[in-house]
């Protein structure tokens, strides 16, 4: 039996803007003919056999199959004898219509000569299959009904195609009983719920499913009031009009599939039917003939366009074929049964096209694996999330370029986790980066707004100063204006201090770097200042590796001293302070820790500005932290400070962290 030459078309395709990433479709396909790419979903026509899978289990409609109607108004349109044969199926799709010879006329006013019934073809088949199951030789067989399974074992089970029933399906038996009675000058349509058909044979002209017959009668506005009833053109069919149901074949040909009886097994679906298949390669069924559909009887097939059940379905298809054997003309049957039998060829015969996977090296899979995570066999869930059975056999995919790493569910959402967790950690850095650089932004301008107004103030502020001493000087020690010059020196010095350190924290002073010991950095920068009795300080460098950097040291030291005092002030019922000295490869970590009563969240965005102070009037300028804070940046380093003024847990304090290169 030759293939409908279909090279030239795609019976199944993808619409693109419709595919989502679900793969469904990939799990649902048992020829895994469907490729992912960026994410969608593209059908191998070279692989494909046509099943239809795809289209029923797509809920988006992303799966379709090829419409050929307009091929059908061609051959309607020549000067041929058009005949039309329709499937035993057409009750569980036409459930509106009642009386099945409304059907039938509403089929010809498209424009066919002829209507006929696949049930004839598919009684002649029901006999021939009967006759070869019923030999006495050993030989068991696989049916060969269902275009599709034939497909499937022709490609991926090359070794069973001589297992394959010898025997062509009901819609080819019919073609050949049209052609017997008709001539060979016709043209021969299939109507039915197999998209299968449209590849099956070249003895069909044209192949239409039931969803598209009911296309053509939307179009041509043909309905059930504008016909007259007219049944179905001879030879008529009898019990083959059961073929469309579950064990259909074996009812029509009177073969019991009983346990205890028969030698049958019968196996429907992507699942069951792809098990038997591989059960009866490995021998363990070898001696049972199998009855395989790809549906779950015809009646499921793709091309049906109404939504039905199953069972249902199956009911609407035994109440006609009740009906037809009550009234169904048995001894002209037989009769018409006798002559064809007699006078066509039933026989078929079947090629190999194979086109299995081949896998790759171990080592291959072995790679792809590795690098979705799944190391050791504990992490090959085995999930089919993915569309596929097996971690392996998702592999195999990836590595003949079937399919995507991102298409393992527990992979992607463990990179998905990674991605937000990182994300997360940039958004830190980058919120910290942005609040650096607005502070860098603020003290700038303070700086140059500083800068400005000290370098007016220092001139006149040093005539105060020499003229207050010189009068100073001069005057009684007991007098009353001694004790006034002496509170303007005071004051005078106090606001020269101010504006040498507005100088201080302004100008971009030049780093004057050299090898310090950070350990006796740290001891000269505590002996710098008067330490109370009721606060102690501790250097810690237990974790210190290298304690030898390249520094300012006067610098640094001027930012711990600055760092100790704050500590003090914010600790006047006493405490303790820790210097912590840490390092890593690269930058050198000071840590001034204490026990005070730290600092409210809404005040840490100040605490680096210019004349910023929580200190009483008189005692604090507000320069010591933005002059570290200068000192800092012109080390290339960080500053950045903890505090909690709120007890938690008996626990308060302020912790502030110093970061520097080590080598200036």
């Amino acid at each position: 039996m030759d293939k409908k030459q279909n090279t030239k078309r795609n019976l199944v395709y993808t619409l693109k803007n419709r595919c989502r990433v679900c793969y469904t479709c990939v799990r649902e396909c048992p020829a895994k003919a469907i490729k992912i790419i960026n994410g969608q979903a593209e059908v191998l026509n070279e692989r494909c056999i046509v099943c239809g899978n795809c289209t029923k289990v797509c809920s988006q409609g992303a799966k379709v199959f090829l419409n050929t109607t307009n091929e059908i108004f061609k051959l309607l349109n020549n000067e041929k004898k058009n005949i039309a044969i329709i499937a035993p199926s057409f009750p569980a799709e036409f459930k509106e219509i009642s009386n099945y010879k409304i059907l039938v006329s509403m089929i010809r006013k498209i424009g066919f000569d002829i209507v006929s019934e696949v049930a004839f073809g598919a009684d002649l088949v029901a006999k021939k299959y009967r006759e070869i199951i019923n030999k006495k030789d050993e030989k068991c067989y696989i049916s060969s009904d269902c275009p599709a399974v034939v497909s499937y074992i022709e490609h991926y089970h090359p070794a069973l195609v001589k297992d394959l029933t010898p025997i062509a399906s009901p819609m080819v038996v019919m073609a050949r009983v049209m052609k017997k009675k008709y001539g060979k000058d016709i043209n021969i349509i299939f109507i039915g719920p197999c998209v299968a058909k449209k590849s099956e044979s070249d003895e069909v002209d044209e192949i239409i499913t039931f969803a598209e017959l009911r296309d053509i009668f939307e179009q041509q506005s043909i309905t059930q009031k504008n016909v007259e009833a007219s049944d179905f053109d001879p030879p008529l069919g009898g019990k083959g009009a059961i073929f469309p149901i579950s064990r259909g074949l074996l009812q029509t040909a009177g073969i019991t599939d009983d346990v205890l009886e028969g030698n049958i097994i019968v196996a429907e679906g992507r699942k069951d039917f792809q098990e038997a298949i591989l059960e009866f390669e490995d021998g363990l069924i070898s001696n049972q003939h199998l009855e395989l559909l790809s549906c779950e009887g015809c009646i499921m097939g793709p091309g049906m366009k109404t939504k039905g059940r199953h069972y249902a379905r199956r009911v609407l298809v035994n109440n006609y074929v009740h009906k037809k054997i009550q009234n169904l003309n048995k001894s002209l049957w037989e009769k018409e049964i006798q002559e064809y039998y007699s006078s066509i060829d039933l026989k078929a015969s079947f090629s190999v096209h194979e086109k299995s996977l081949k896998f790759p090296d171990h080592s291959e899979i072995n790679r792809i694996l590795k690098s979705m995570g799944k190391l050791e066999p504990k992490d090959h869930l085995n999930c089919g999330a993915c569309g596929y059975v097996s971690c392996d056999e998702h592999a195999s995919a990836i590595a003949e370029g079937l399919a995507e790493t991102e298409m393992c569910l527990p992979y992607t959402i463990e990179k998905l986790h990674k991605s937000i967790s990182e994300l997360a950690i940039t958004n830190e850095k980058l919120t910290s980066i942005k609040q650096a650089l607005k502070q860098s932004e603020k003290l700038a301008s303070m700086g140059q707004l500083s800068a400005g107004i000290a370098h007016e103030l220092n001139n006149p502020l040093g005539v105060i100063v020499m003229y207050a001493n010189i009068l100073l000087d001069e005057a009684q020690k007991d007098s009353e204006i001694h004790k006034d010059l002496n509170l303007i020196v005071e004051q005078s010095n106090r606001c020269k201090k101010i504006v040498g350190g507005l100088l201080n924290f302004a100008r971009k002073n030049q780093i004057n770097s050299s090898k310090v010991d950070l350990i006796k950095l740290a001891e000269q920068s505590t002996d710098a200042v008067i330490i109370p009795k009721n606060i102690s300080v501790n250097i810690n460098h237990e974790d210190l590796n290298d304690k030898i950097a390249t520094l300012d040291s006067e610098q640094i030291i001027q930012i711990l001293t600055n760092l100790l005092k704050n500590a003090i002030d914010a600790m006047p019922q006493g405490g303790n302070i820790d210097i912590i000295l840490d390092d890593d490869n690269e930058n050198i970590i000071i840590y001034v820790k204490d026990s005070g009563v730290g600092i409210s969240t809404e005040l840490l965005d100040k605490i680096f500005e210019p004349f910023y102070t929580t200190k009483g009037i008189g005692k604090g300028t507000g320069l010591g932290l933005a002059t570290a804070y200068g000192i800092v940046k012109m080390h290339k380093g960080k500053i950045s400070v903890e505090s909690n003024n709120k007890p938690q847990k008996g626990k308060t304090g302020t912790t502030f962290k110093i970061s520097l290169p080590r080598f200036q």
